[in-house]
């Protein structure tokens, strides 16, 4: 017989897969139809009963938390992997191509954000967490001499606003043209091929600002 000690780990596992099928399911169902995408419809696409989403999360807040706070941990996840890389160049470029997939994959998050519906110093822990690891990469490639050193961190997160809007408006008719804009993009950030900026980058303040908007 299994001890006691041993036989709520099954359950435990049961739990978490239960968790990851219902945050998955919220993400999928906020794509198709934004906010107003229902528990009901998210318990269903999940395979779960209202009772199991509702232990889990008990609002609908708690779940729209979940599903920002793994998509940034999906970016984190994909700058650790980045900074595995020996060339810094390939890192930088792999990063920008994974965050610009899985942008893809979050589509209807920004609707989430802009929705207000969500803890916003825990949507701001997360992005604090991601932060030192996108600035890894960035100064990686500055280092080695591949990306041009005018390029901050900051403004990582201006590329995939511009870029994602060009993602969210082709997604219908070519899914993958935002690997052109990337390609223009990139070549522009070679430090070969650098000329001077007429203005600076964003403070980190000034991006703060922007994002504080963004989420209003």
């Amino acid at each position: 017989m299994p001890s006691a000690g041993t036989a709520p780990r099954p359950l435990r596992r049961d739990a978490e897969r239960n968790r990851d099928r219902i945050v998955e399911a919220a993400r999928a169902a906020f794509a198709a139809y934004g906010i107003e995408a229902t528990v009901e419809e998210i318990a269903r696409r999940a395979g779960v009963g209202m009772g199991t989403l509702y232990r889990r999360f008990p609002t609908k807040g708690d779940l729209v938390d979940a599903v920002l706070e793994d998509a940034v941990a999906e970016v984190c996840r994909a700058a650790q992997s980045a900074l595995e890389e020996v060339d810094a160049w390939t890192a930088f470029t792999t990063f920008l191509e994974r965050v610009f997939e899985l942008h893809m994959r979050n589509r209807g998050l920004k609707d989430v954000i802009a929705s207000g519906q969500h803890d916003l110093r825990r949507l701001e822990s997360a992005r604090a967490q991601m932060r030192p690891l996108v600035s890894e990469v960035v100064a990686r490639a500055q280092q080695q001499g591949t990306l041009r050193a005018d390029f901050a961190a900051e403004d990582v997160p201006l590329l995939f606003w511009t870029g994602g809007r060009v993602a969210e408006l082709t997604a219908g008719i070519a899914p993958d043209l935002w690997r052109r804009y990337l390609g223009f993009v990139l070549d522009g950030l070679r430090a070969e091929a650098a000329t001077p900026l007429p203005i600076r980058p964003l403070t980190r303040a000034q991006l703060d600002r922007v994002h504080t908007t963004r989420s209003g």
